[in-house]
C-alpha cells in the first residue's frame, strides 16, 4: 500500500506542512485504532486516510485525518495533500468531493498546477480571554474569538507581526486553554510584500505543539480579517518555521483556500491495513 508525503501550500519541497496520505482501494476504512497506529507512525501533524466511494453518490471520496494521537474533524494541508496526490497519480481530476466530519468538502484542481478547497466558513464569536492565556501564550491579546464546533480554536488577535513572529508559547500551559489550539494574527507589517496578515497555530492539546500551515484555520482567518479590510480575497502567511502562503476567498457561508503543493517521499507502507 502507497504512502506519501507531500509538502501543502508550498510550491518547494522541505517548506509549508508536510502530511501523511494513504489511498485505500477498499471501499471501508480499517478500524481507528489501527489508522491512529499508522498517524502516530508517520508523526506529522496529520496523516490523510481516503477510500473511493461508488459513483451517483453525493461525494467520491471518503477522508479522514489524525494527528499523533488523535482524529480530528477537519483539515486543510492534508486535504490540499490529498488533492494533490490525486491529481498527480491520475487518480482524479477537476472537482473532487469528499464525505467528511465536518460534511462535504471539495477541492478543485487547476491548470497552473495550484488546488482550491472549499471548506465551511468558521463561525466567530467573541470571548472573554481563558484563565492564564497571556502568560501561556507570551502575548497580551487585542480580541478573543471562538471558531465553533468543527476548528475548535481560539482566535487571538496581537498588536502586529513583530509580536506574532516573537511568540514562544508554555505549551504544556497553552494545552488548556481551547478544545483544539490557539491561532494567534495580526495584520502584515508591510502588505507590498505579498501577503495582508500573518499567523501561528499552536495545538498541543492534540499533540501539536506548532503547526506549520494550518489550512482549517484560514476558515476562521479569512472572515475575520475580510471584516477588518473589507475585501473578500486576501493572502495569508503562517510564519511558523516553514512558512506557508495560503490564499483565501470568503464567499458567505464557504471559504476558499488555495495553495500549492510538493510530493517529497513515496513510499510502501509495509505493515498494511
Amino acid at each position: 500500500m502507497k504512502i506519501r508525503i507531500v509538502d501543502a501550500f508550498t510550491d518547494r519541497p522541505f517548506a509549508g506542512n508536510p502530511a501523511g496520505v494513504v489511498l485505500l482501494d477498499s471501499g471501508a476504512f480499517p478500524e481507528a485504532d489501527r489508522l491512529q497506529l499508522v498517524a502516530s507512525e508517520v508523526n506529522l501533524s496529520e496523516t490523510a486516510f481516503a477510500h473511493p466511494l461508488p459513483p451517483g453518490g453525493e461525494a467520491d471520496w471518503a477522508l479522514r485525518w489524525f494527528t499523533p494521537v488523535t482524529e480530528v474533524d477537519l483539515c486543510g494541508h492534508a486535504t490540499l495533500a490529498t488533492a494533490h496526490v490525486l491529481r498527480t497519480t491520475g487518480t482524479a481530476s477537476g472537482t473532487v468531493r469528499y464525505a467528511t466530519r465536518s460534511g462535504i468538502l471539495r477541492t478543485t484542481a487547476h491548470d497552473d498546477g495550484t488546488l482550491t478547497l472549499d471548506f465551511p466558513t468558521a463561525p466567530l464569536t467573541p470571548v472573554p480571554a481563558p484563565p492564564g492565556l497571556a502568560d501561556a501564550l507570551g502575548a497580551s491579546p487585542l480580541s478573543l474569538h471562538d471558531t465553533g464546533e468543527h476548528i475548535g480554536d481560539l482566535l487571538v488577535e496581537l498588536a502586529g507581526e513583530a509580536a506574532v513572529r516573537a511568540l514562544r508559547p508554555d505549551f504544556h500551559a497553552l494545552a488548556v486553554c481551547s478544545r483544539r489550539g490557539v491561532i494567534a494574527t495580526a495584520p502584515a507589517e508591510d502588505p507590498t510584500r505579498g501577503y495582508d496578515f500573518v499567523s501561528r497555530g499552536f495545538f498541543p492539546a492534540v499533540g501539536i505543539d506548532e503547526d506549520p500551515v494550518t489550512g482549517s484555520a484560514h476558515t476562521a482567518l479569512a472572515p475575520f480579517w475580510s471584516a477588518r479590510f473589507g475585501r473578500d480575497d486576501l493572502v495569508g502567511l503562517q510564519t511558523s518555521a516553514r512558512s506557508g502562503l495560503v490564499r483565501t476567498a470568503l464567499r458567505g457561508e464557504r471559504t476558499l483556500l488555495t495553495g500549492s503543493a510538493v510530493t517529497v517521499i513515496d513510499g510502501e507502507l509495509l505493515a498494511g491495513l
